[in-house]
């Protein structure tokens, strides 16, 4: 029987009902969290020039995502040892307070708090909406719910620009922040209503806080040595001096240290036998990839338009829809495709690839390209993602039995946001060094205090005030700054093209396989269990599995 005629249980009528209003409800959630890693990127200009800051841009969105990367093998594992709900709804509130902190800041130094903070509720949203969804949809048929998630992340990634953009032109850049308060609320207020999860087993929690301490410090260094090493800045450091050999001995020990610890631990926040399947090495590794080249360019592309082209913030934001457009449209078609055929090898490839030219066709910009090519450029990069992205954790998840699925899926995520991180760290802190050092060789004589300092008060609208020389020595700057970093990534993309081509294409389950652990009741307002409704799929997609495959 082919895939196409064998029985759907999915799509009986009640029960898709039932998890289509739990899938709905976690993608409100995941677009909470997923806005905040994006709406920055239209405002960030005129945030760091009106709280002077611009040596510290890249801390507004990199701490966002060391916090929540940080985080996310501890929500994984919470939810595991005690119940979802109750540290869903907490996650939630830390993003909210966080949002309070940021938008009342003052300084970038409060700025900065408040984005960590949101980070700390921010990596909970996400991957706690992932690990739901997999509890309640077998693997064949996870592809297109997963291909709609990342449609969720491309709309996000457009809103996010957009709203960042008209906040900052029409009213204020604040409301970036003070926006996920009523959101959040209803967030909140949402997950009380619609997620009943019982209560969880009574049993003693043994929660790894050495492993996690000791992963939070590993974290934190790799980030700070990509930020602070190889410049000089305020917040930089030469690679061989005293701070960077300390920082790079402290995280060496602090990840030797975790990986002992992991060995010994009788629950531990990252398994190290999840490192023993090939099939997860090379999603893990391929995803730290993607990682660094996505967020590295979702980062700074705004900024780019916006002072090269002398787009405004809104603008900008709209120059960005091609790219989400096509990352949108390939990540619902290539979920559906795998869903419909149950083959999936060729998403990563193509998408590897196809994310590998959109790298060499943005670095040949210049500041006089036309902006219709630039976006062309997104689009074929914003291709590419979106054939390979969620593929990456529907290959983790069918790897693994569903009572391991969360902690797997919150180590996956894990090292794609390491790659997030570093992307921005190491995008910000390059793109920062040049930019000064251009600015420093190509501004005339008496144009004003030092480059650094210049800097740190510009915005797309005093650069458009400038006289016609400094202007130009400015955007083309801010060009020769930023482009050749594109071709600086390009290795690791190949890298990760190279990893997905050794992929096993293991067939994906069409049962949800629970392992020893008792499945969690979740039910919406009232209806039946989506467990029970899971329950019954498994039932009837045994019978069909058998039916098709009676060797297996």
């Amino acid at each position: 029987m082919s895939a196409i005629e064998e029985p759907d249980p999915v799509l009986e009528p009640h029960h898709t009902r039932n998890v289509l209003l739990v899938f709905a409800g976690l993608m409100v959630t995941m677009l909470l969290a997923s806005l905040d890693q994006t709406i920055f990127s239209t405002a960030l200009p005129t945030i760091v020039g009106d709280l002077h800051g611009v040596d510290e841009m890249s801390w507004v969105i990199t701490v966002y995502i060391l916090a929540s990367t940080i985080m996310l093998p501890v929500y994984g594992k919470l939810g595991d040892l005690i119940g979802r709900k109750g540290i869903f709804i907490g996650a939630i509130s830390v993003f909210i307070i966080g949002s309070i902190i940021g938008g009342w800041s003052q300084d970038m130094t409060w700025l900065i708090i408040g984005r960590g903070v949101q980070g700390l509720g921010g990596g909970g949203l996400m991957i706690l909406s992932q690990a739901i969804i997999a509890d309640v949809v077998p693997a064949r048929e996870r592809g297109k719910y997963m291909g709609i998630m990342g449609g969720v992340f491309a709309i996000s990634s457009v809103a996010g620009p957009l709203l960042g953009g008209w906040f900052t032109d029409d009213l204020t850049w604040r409301w970036g922040l003070w926006m996920n308060i009523p959101l959040g609320i209803l967030a909140i207020i949402a997950a009380a209503v619609f997620l009943h999860l019982p209560a969880a087993p009574k049993h003693r929690v043994r929660l790894d806080v050495l492993g996690i301490a000791l992963l939070a410090l590993a974290s934190t260094g790799i980030v700070l040595i990509s930020t602070w090493g190889g410049h000089d800045s305020p917040y930089g450091y030469a690679w061989d001096s005293p701070q960077i050999i300390g920082l790079i001995a402290g995280t060496v020990s602090a990840a030797v240290a975790f990986v002992l610890v992991e060995l010994h631990a009788p629950e531990p926040v990252m398994p190290l036998h999840l490192f023993r399947e090939l099939n997860f090495n090379l999603m893990t590794a391929a995803g730290l990839a993607i990682g660094v080249a996505m967020f590295g360019t979702l980062a700074y592309i705004p900024t780019y338009l916006q002072m090269v082209t002398g787009a405004n913030a809104t603008q900008s934001g709209l120059l960005m829809i091609p790219m989400m457009g096509t990352v949108l449209v390939s990540s619902i078609i290539s979920g559906a495709l795998v869903t419909r055929t149950g083959r999936y090898k060729w998403a990563p490839i193509s998408g590897t690839l196809v994310t590998a030219g959109g790298m060499v066709l943005l670095s040949t910009m210049t500041s006089t390209l036309p902006v219709w090519i630039m976006c062309v450029f997104l689009g074929v990069m914003g291709l590419g993602l979106g054939l390979c992205m969620q593929i990456f954790v529907l290959v983790v998840q069918n790897t693994f039995p569903n009572s391991e699925v969360g902690v797997a899926t919150a180590t996956n995520n894990y090292f794609r946001q390491i790659g997030a991180s570093l992307g921005s760290a190491v995008v910000g802190s390059v793109f920062t060094a040049r930019l000064i050092d251009l600015l420093t060789q190509r501004m005339p004589a008496g144009a004003g205090g030092g480059a650094a300092g210049a800097t740190n008060s510009l915005t797309p609208e005093t650069v458009k005030e400038l006289p016609t020389q400094i202007r130009n020595v400015i955007i083309g700057a801010y060009n020769d700054a930023l482009t050749p970093i594109f071709l600086y990534i390009l290795p690791l993309i190949l890298l990760a093209t190279i990893l997905v081509c050794f992929l096993r294409e293991v067939p994906l389950k069409k049962t949800i396989d629970r392992g020893t652990v008792a499945a969690e009741s979740l039910e919406i307002d009232g209806a039946n269990s989506v467990a029970d409704t899971t329950g019954r799929i498994a039932t009837v997609t045994t019978a069909a599995a058998a039916a098709e495959e009676p060797g297996r």
